[in-house]
């Protein structure tokens, strides 16, 4: 048996291929795992739980029916659906995860994370992220109408995929300062996140003991999964 982790599908009625993979892996895959998480950007948009976008609705139906089977599965919510909350924990029978979080993974303390917030170098994003997050900035989005609700994500969508095209691809990556900051605050040994869409398995040496970072990939190509056991971890592209 072996823990699952994925990250960065974006979903959308868009990409209805993607959308296929996954409700295939919910049902085949994920259904003889010990436990499935997600971490972050599963929905391309996500403009509130009273939105359900009609595209997601396969999608979540296929989760409901994983984790009533019995197996526990966690959504992380990341930069582009941080709006799902219990209302979608419901309709899809998840648990919501905070970011960070730390889990016991076979024995190893192991922190979970979107990622976003670890991309120190790219300043104007935090800035944005920072906001967004506020209460303020939530009861504001909230007080609109539905149609202006997702015309605004929809923007935000669009902003976000021009300005991604002219940075620099280290500013848009992880800060190193920043993830040894933060494994060091958790006392951890091992960190995995997404967002980056990079995946690899990073080693290196954290106040003299050998530590990993490992990073998700996203399903545009890669399909990328991490399957965890009692014997360590290993990436897998599903598209190969």
């Amino acid at each position: 048996m072996s823990t699952l982790f994925i990250s960065d599908l974006h979903l959308s009625g868009e990409r209805e291929a993607i959308t296929e993979l996954f409700i295939r892996f919910l049902q085949q895959r994920a259904s003889a795992a010990d436990a499935l998480y997600i971490l972050g950007d599963l929905f391309e948009v996500w403009p509130g739980d009273d939105m359900i976008q009609p595209d997601y609705e396969s999608s979540i139906a296929a989760m409901k029916q994983l984790a009533d089977s019995g197996i526990p599965l966690y959504v992380m919510p990341g930069n582009r659906d941080f709006l799902m909350g219990e209302t979608f924990a419901e309709v899809s029978a998840a648990t919501l995860l905070q970011d960070p979080t730390v889990i016991d993974l076979y024995g190893t303390p192991t922190l979970l994370m979107h990622g976003d917030t670890l991309c120190t170098d790219d300043v104007r994003y935090q800035e944005f992220r920072s906001m967004v997050r506020s209460d303020k900035w939530k009861n504001m989005f909230f007080s609109l109408p539905k149609e202006e609700r997702l015309a605004m994500t929809t923007k935000y969508r669009k902003v976000s995929k021009e300005e991604t095209a002219k940075k620099a691809m280290e500013i848009m990556d992880v800060n190193q300062q920043a993830v040894e900051d933060t494994m060091r605050a958790h006392n951890i040994t091992r960190l995995i996140h997404g967002h980056t869409h990079r995946p690899a398995i990073h080693e290196f040496m954290l106040d003299n003991q050998p530590v990993k970072r490992i990073v998700l990939g996203d399903w545009y190509e890669q399909g990328s999964v991490l399957v965890c056991n009692k014997t360590g971890c290993q990436l897998e592209n599903l598209n190969r």
